[in-house]
């Protein structure tokens, strides 16, 4: 979470843009919108990350995937990381092509379509399809409403800080009251139900975010701080074609020689995440 407040205090934000400057403690109202969607799409996180290991490795009989403990342990920690990592990759997309309120509204589409996936008793395919989705939203959310909390305020505005506690706050919170719901739900009732609680909460921060962003942040977070030219559009559409080629020959070959496994993905994406932190 520190990475991303840190990115987010150096940005400057621009006076002529930036919505009305109180209204939320002395914040800006903008602050209420990111406070509150944090709080409900941290509550879906923490609360499915309550059951989930538990949810893979207990029986079938009970409600489970049977997955062996060391799997789903393997399992879990893979997912971590490639959470963390993808933020990467959403702020890329936020500053290039999609600008910072689609990105946390996709993101948080996502999110919310995740959980509904794990709310649905269909499997491990159900399991991998959620963390697909969870990944690649939380990467497109995260980061980008860090970043929208420093777009609230002029450069060396001394609420700054003070704004960024107030918003690590709601992370808090959401985190905090997540497990004793989705949990308590999850483990004495139904797994399901608890994972259905969580698409509920982050369905909860999306309206939140829909009803108030427009009015609240500023005209920055509408557009792409660095927009991808026409001329880059070819040249990006190779790149990433021939990532996806060089990718899927990999898995081809890695699958025939028979080392495709939960365990030797899990080491791989160890090897990049130790990289890159």
């Amino acid at each position: 979470m520190s990475n991303y407040g840190n990115i987010a205090k150096n940005q400057k934000a621009q006076p002529s843009v930036l919505p009305p400057q109180k209204g939320f403690f002395g914040h800006p109202k903008g602050l209420s919108t990111l406070f509150f969607t944090e709080v409900w799409e941290r509550f879906s996180y923490y609360g499915m990350r309550a059951i989930l290991l538990f949810y893979m490795y207990d029986q079938i009989a009970h409600g489970g995937l049977g997955l062996s403990q060391g799997t789903a342990a393997a399992i879990m920690s893979a997912y971590g990381a490639l959470v963390f990592m993808s933020g990467i990759i959403g702020g890329w997309l936020a500053d290039r092509l999609l600008g910072t309120f689609r990105s946390i509204l996709v993101g948080g589409v996502l999110i919310m379509l995740g959980h509904v996936a794990l709310a649905i008793p269909a499997g491990v395919e159900a399991l991998f399809i959620s963390m697909i989705l969870i990944i690649v939203g939380t990467g497109l959310l995260k980061p980008n409403a860090s970043n929208a909390v420093g777009q609230l305020y002029t450069q060396g505005d001394i609420r700054r800080d003070a704004g960024f506690s107030i918003y690590y706050m709601g992370i808090n919170m959401g985190a905090f009251i997540a497990p004793y719901i989705v949990g308590t739900l999850g483990q004495r009732v139904n797994y399901h139900l608890g994972f259905g609680m969580a698409a509920i909460g982050m369905a909860l921060g999306l309206i939140i975010f829909l009803l108030t962003a427009k009015k609240n942040l500023p005209k920055t977070s509408f557009k792409p701080m660095n927009p991808v030219k026409s001329g880059e559009v070819k040249t990006l559409s190779y790149k990433f074609l021939g990532g996806a080629i060089v990718i899927a020959l990999l898995l081809v070959v890695f699958q025939q020689i028979g080392i495709l496994t939960i365990h030797f993905f899990v080491n791989c994406i160890t090897i990049v995440h130790a990289r890159i932190i």
